[in-house]
């Protein structure tokens, strides 16, 4: 029998434990912006929604490679035990709304910051977990069901606001992460993981410098599935119908699962697959630039949405090559909160560009994914000078 696919994958010991914990635990990534953007608009305004859910995101992205470096020098269960707790304390003091819209801002950027590193954690476990073939199949198995967070996190929101209103939304946001993050370190895997003893420096994974290199290029790709999510909006509103919007994401994160899916079966490529399938991400994005009709947009959506998942398998393989002994989680950590920065940004970008009209916002994506393409061809290059080798290697 094979050593790859999702087969090899599925039936190892424990994978589907830490698989489904881990994604429960997600959840609030998804869910978090729109209880908190709901609990702001009826408490406070919604330029103060926009800052929660800005102070949300902030938290995070400094959170996250922060308790992934926690994670490298001790174990996992006491780090994402108490993150999980930080992140829940402050979900509740949004939810008491006592000190007014400045400080739920506080509350939200201190749940973002205490959100447990599951991504980083998850991945470290997989060579672990696994035979060295299946490794990259885990990676693509795990972006590829990713995608269903960002469609039963928002639901399971909504549900619980239809329920017991905005503050409940809030609770249940807290409550999956808690859970998710309690199932996950009750698996033996993660109890028995150990950070490998290594020098310490302050710099962590940084001082790997194409590993910095690579980080750009992941803010690239970020950038134009953030831009996205906004053009369609604009495409959804310009076509008359702004539920439009939620339909079109959804078969562009269907495309994507069925992409992550497919590259389970692949076998791990070179150096210059990574370059390669960047550029076929912004190959992905350039047949949206024509607008069509809602049905033909939605099908060419979900072909934008293919490449995703390879490309982010094969960033997650080369990140797993440059990092040093020792700063393993907090380099995945990193590339979640460059690609979270990155989305972020391109949300933005396009919120002001897509004024001039739909097609100048979906063009930010194609060149956005063009540029981390040209990044990934440098990060795919091997080092030629002694000082930039050195650095790669630890040196």
């Amino acid at each position: 029998m094979s050593s790859t696919g999702i087969r090899v994958v599925l039936r190892a010991p424990q994978v589907l434990w830490v698989l489904l914990a881990a994604q429960l635990g997600r959840l609030p990534s998804a869910s978090g912006p729109l209880a908190l953007l709901l609990f702001a608009r009826e408490s406070f305004s919604l330029v103060a929604a926009g800052l929660l859910v800005a102070a949300y995101t902030a938290g995070m992205a400094v959170g996250t490679p922060l308790l992934a470096r926690a994670v490298d020098r001790w174990r996992q269960p006491p780090v994402l035990c108490l993150s999980a707790v930080l992140s829940g304390v402050g979900f509740g003091f949004v939810a008491t709304g006592a000190f007014g819209a400045s400080g739920a801002a506080v509350g939200a950027a201190v749940a973002g910051l205490g959100t447990p590193p599951l991504e980083a954690c998850l991945r470290s476990l997989w060579p672990d977990l696994l035979p060295p073939t299946a490794v990259p199949a885990a990676y693509a198995l795990d972006v590829a069901v990713q995608e269903v967070i960002f469609v039963v996190g928002p639901l399971s929101t909504l549900l619980a606001v239809a329920v017991g209103g905005p503050v409940a939304g809030l609770v249940v946001a807290a409550l999956l992460q808690l859970a998710g993050t309690i199932a996950f370190v009750r698996a033996p895997a993660v109890r028995a993981w150990r950070g490998v003893p290594a020098a310490r420096h302050w710099a962590g994974p940084l001082r790997v410098h194409r590993l910095t290199v690579l980080l750009v290029g992941v803010a690239g790709a970020g950038t134009a599935v953030g831009g996205i999510a906004v053009a369609v909006t604009a495409y959804a509103e310009a076509a008359g119908n702004r539920h439009l919007a939620g339909w079109l994401l959804a078969a562009q994160a269907t495309g994507a699962l069925v992409g992550g899916l497919f590259y389970t079966r692949a076998r791990p490529g070179g150096a210059r697959r990574l370059p390669l399938l960047t550029a076929g991400l912004a190959l992905g994005f350039v047949p949206l630039l024509l607008t069509p009709p809602p049905a033909l947009m939605a099908v060419l959506l979900a072909i934008s949405g293919l490449a995703l998942p390879p490309t982010l398998t094969a960033i997650f393989l080369k990140v797993d090559e440059l990092a040093m002994p020792g700063t393993v989680a907090e380099a995945f950590a990193w590339v979640a909160t460059a690609f979270t920065v990155g989305s972020a940004a391109g949300s933005a970008l396009t919120g002001l560009v897509v004024a001039n009209g739909v097609r100048y916002g979906l063009a930010l994506a194609p060149v956005a994914a063009l540029l981390s393409t040209l990044v990934m061809v440098a990060v795919a290059r091997k080092a030629t000078r002694p000082e930039f080798a050195a650095a790669d290697h630890g040196g």
